[in-house]
């Protein structure tokens, strides 16, 4: 298929039933600038396998405002990323509806399987896409959105708001401002 008729697919209710539980790949190579990691991955994401797929979720209109992208990029660019110092991953692989449907201990596995990840890929910076995910997940029930005072491996840690269009704390705006600064601190090294 090619890749302008692939955009268009939108996935069925019984493609979207069929991907619950379903795992994407990661988009993960070497001397990575910043791994982002989305909580988990939803099922329009796992019915197509591509990350931050669903049409609400602001995750790639962030990236591009923010200047992580000299253009705007979606889901079906996702591997162009990686000639920009970027990759995707997730804490957690199952896909669900939504990322409230993952318990604690799940999370917590997803934590240190992603851990090993980082140790193995070593990216600059890893970003973690929601604060209640990272808390649960590595165990730091205070943390705040922003630069984290702990490493993931010898990575340096970054935590932004959840970009799914659920969350309605963060507009746009202020969410591309939030991966702002995470671009600013990722090009001083």
């Amino acid at each position: 298929m090619a890749d302008s008729a692939a955009r268009r697919v939108r996935p069925t209710p019984q493609q979207l039933a069929a991907a619950q539980a379903k795992t994407i790949p990661d988009v993960l190579g070497p001397d990575l600038r910043v791994l982002f990691c989305g909580i988990n991955p939803g099922l329009w994401s796992a019915a197509i396998g591509k990350h931050f797929a669903n049409p609400g979720n602001r995750f790639w209109p962030a990236l591009h405002a923010s200047g992580f992208t000299p253009r705007l990029l979606g889901p079906w660019q996702q591997e162009e990323l990686l000639d920009l110092g970027l990759g995707l991953s997730n804490v957690a692989s199952r896909a669900s509806a939504r990322a409230d449907e993952l318990g604690p201990e799940e999370l917590r596995i997803g934590g240190e399987i992603l851990a090993g990840k980082v140790a193995q890929y070593r990216p600059r910076w890893v970003a973690i896409l929601g604060i209640g995910a990272y808390r649960t997940a590595f165990g730091r029930k205070d943390a705040t959105i922003g630069p984290q005072p702990v490493k993931i491996a010898d990575s340096k840690l970054w935590v932004l708001p959840n970009p799914s269009g659920l969350n309605a704390h963060w507009t746009a705006a202020t969410l591309a401002a939030e991966f702002a600064k995470l671009r600013a601190a990722a090009d001083e090294g």
